[in-house]
């Protein structure tokens, strides 16, 4: 898949943005371990003031509970009472500190079990206590036991605090080291941040910069396009599906003979200026392509407001927007000029099918009240050479000589005449036909001329084609009758027919071909050829290279052939050498 700009510059946006997110996301994170580094501190400050305030609670029980003692006054023990309650209240706060840490939680239990055994040494010291005797040995036995769960509640309480100084130590050492790699990452990101959108300032920048050459070249297409509107006599306009509002070119208001943009583009407002004879069916098509969304082509005429009439020709195709939105865009074109000729042909195709007529009834006449005169005097001209014939001078003999071979010339041109005529006919129809069948037949047409010329005719097999086949056989026997005529004296004549598949595009002549292949043809003879100046005008209609008097012939026989090859959109060529013979290359397409 192809990375657009348009992309590119929306993954670098997005990059950056969730470049931004980590951004805010750690640094959210590295606040709350802050936060959290805080309420760890707030709560071993909390939890070391507690105990201190236990440790001073029970020096104060000590000292109500020794001044009792001392002076069994009950004004001591009021003091010691209230430490007991401050004692109890402090364990629940500490209860409340620790709940979720549970080496705390066995540490205060351990705590909350020595206290509870330094209180009950208090109580039983009390108890035995006696007015009259100050100290007894059992009251210094407890004060000392006493002093020994003093020291042991000491250890509990430090054995606390440490396990406190440890976790505050853990959570320094953690916040120490976030605070140190924070700023290098923060830094990083940021920087990277700053390259990303320096990336898509300069992406942003380099499209604005290819927006305004695109503007200007639309600026200047959208002018090349007005003008060539105006040379062409077309317009363009856009029909908006959505909003049903259309949008005319400029020069459509010209084809309907108004200034540009002279008045609201509605197809109300165009309709005013379709010709009225045309507006049921034009309305028709359009009325189609609004419900179809589509519009083929679609001819109608336009009034000018000068009576002008011209012809105009329209066409739509859909284009839907990535968006949603659907636009019908079309062309409108002036074929005034087209309909002018068109008119123009049809006169001249009226004109040519009247001339086909006359050449039609000529042909009748050349064939049949042409040739009955003639008929009639060879028939004469016989009767005198049986009849008259002793009564006839000599030079009267030489000019029914010269009648005889007129006469005989003239039957010749006007039966080639016919022949050419013939050829000229496109109405014919293309069949596939086996060439080696059309070769045998023009041969048996010619074989009283090769066998009293005791010629040679050498073919290879030729293939099964779409053609003409009277045509081709035409071809046939006139290129053979050709190489028979025109043989050297007491040469018998040697005719080789060859045939080849040829690529167009590695022959010269047919390198502007639409055919891939072409069939090649090729007749060559031993006789007196001919200059190669001549191997164009050879096919001249009644061109002859040599004079009546040494060669029979009228000149069509070769025009006959190329009309023949022309017909099968082929091509001829003529080869010659004097005294060395002539080949005749024929070129007929075909697809493989």
């Amino acid at each position: 898949m192809s990375l657009t700009p348009s992309k590119l510059l929306k993954i670098i946006f997005g990059i950056g943005l969730f470049v931004i997110l980590c951004i805010g996301g750690f640094t959210y994170r590295h606040l709350n371990s802050l936060s959290k580094t805080n309420e760890v501190i707030k709560e071993t400050y909390t939890l070391r003031s507690e105990l201190d305030n236990i440790i001073s609670n029970l020096k104060d029980a000590e000292v109500g509970h020794r001044g009792f003692l001392l002076t069994h006054d009950s004004l001591f023990l009021k003091p010691y009472q209230e430490s007991k309650q401050k004692i109890e209240n402090n364990l629940a706060r500490l209860d409340t500190l620790i709940l979720a840490n549970q080496s705390q939680q066995l540490n205060l239990d351990q705590l909350e079990i020595d206290i509870s055994k330094r209180f009950v040494i208090f109580n039983k010291s009390l108890d035995i206590a006696d007015d009259k005797i100050i100290l007894s040995e059992d009251i210094l036995l407890l004060l000392h036991e006493g002093k020994i769960k003093m020291d042991r509640i000491r250890e509990d309480i430090a054995k606390m605090l440490d396990y406190e100084n440890k976790l505050l130590l853990e959570s320094q050492e953690k916040n120490e080291q976030a605070i140190g790699v924070t700023p290098l990452f923060l830094y990083g990101i940021l920087i990277l941040t700053l390259i990303l959108l320096l990336m898509a300032y300069a992406k942003i920048n380099d499209d604005l910069k290819i927006l305004k050459d695109n503007n200007e070249d639309l600026q200047v297409f959208k002018k090349l396009t007005e003008q060539a509107e105006i040379i062409n006599n077309s317009a363009t306009w856009i029909w908006d599906i959505v909003n049903n509002k259309f949008e005319f070119s400029d020069n459509l208001y010209r084809l309907v003979g108004e200034e540009p943009q002279s008045f609201e583009p509605t197809l109300e407002n165009f309709f005013s200026y379709v010709h009225e004879d045309d507006r049921e069916g034009f309305g028709q098509q359009v009325n189609l392509m609004i419900k179809k969304e589509d519009l083929p082509f679609a001819t109608y005429r336009a009034v000018h407001k000068d009576g002008t009439v011209r012809s105009l020709r329209a066409y739509g195709k859909l284009m839907d927007t990535t968006i949603g939105e659907k636009f019908l865009l079309g062309v409108t074109t002036d074929i005034s000029d087209d309909v002018k000729n068109f008119e123009t042909i049809e006169e001249r195709n009226l004109e040519l099918v009247r001339n086909n007529k006359e050449l039609s009834d000529f042909n009748y006449v050349a064939s049949h009240d042409l040739q009955e005169p003639l008929r009639k005097i060879q028939t004469f001209i016989s009767r005198l050479e049986t009849k008259e014939s002793e009564n006839l001078t000599e030079k009267g003999k030489f000019y029914i000589e010269k009648i005889k071979s007129s006469s005989a010339r003239m039957r010749m041109l006007i039966e080639d005449l016919l022949q050419y005529s013939r050829t000229s006919n496109s109405d014919s129809e293309f069949k596939k036909t086996n060439m080696n069948m059309l070769l045998e037949d023009a041969k048996q047409e010619l074989s009283d001329s090769i066998e009293e010329k005791n010629a040679e005719i050498i073919s290879d097999s030729l293939p099964t084609m779409e053609v003409v086949s009277f045509q081709i056989q035409q071809l046939f026997i006139n290129l053979i009758s050709n190489s028979l005529k025109y043989s050297r004296s007491g040469i018998a004549p040697k005719i080789e027919i060859t045939h080849q598949e040829v690529l167009s595009k590695n022959v010269k002549v047919l390198e502007k071909s639409l055919f891939k292949y072409h069939h090649k043809f090729t007749f060559s003879d031993n006789g007196i050829g001919f200059e190669q100046a001549y191997g164009e005008t050879i096919f001249e209609l009644f061109n002859r290279l040599h004079g009546k008097t040494e060669y029979s012939g009228t000149g069509i026989g070769l025009a006959i052939c190329k009309k023949i090859v022309e017909n099968h959109h082929g091509v001829i060529l003529a080869e010659g050498k004097p005294n060395l013979g002539a080949s005749f290359i024929i070129f007929f397409p075909f697809l493989k």
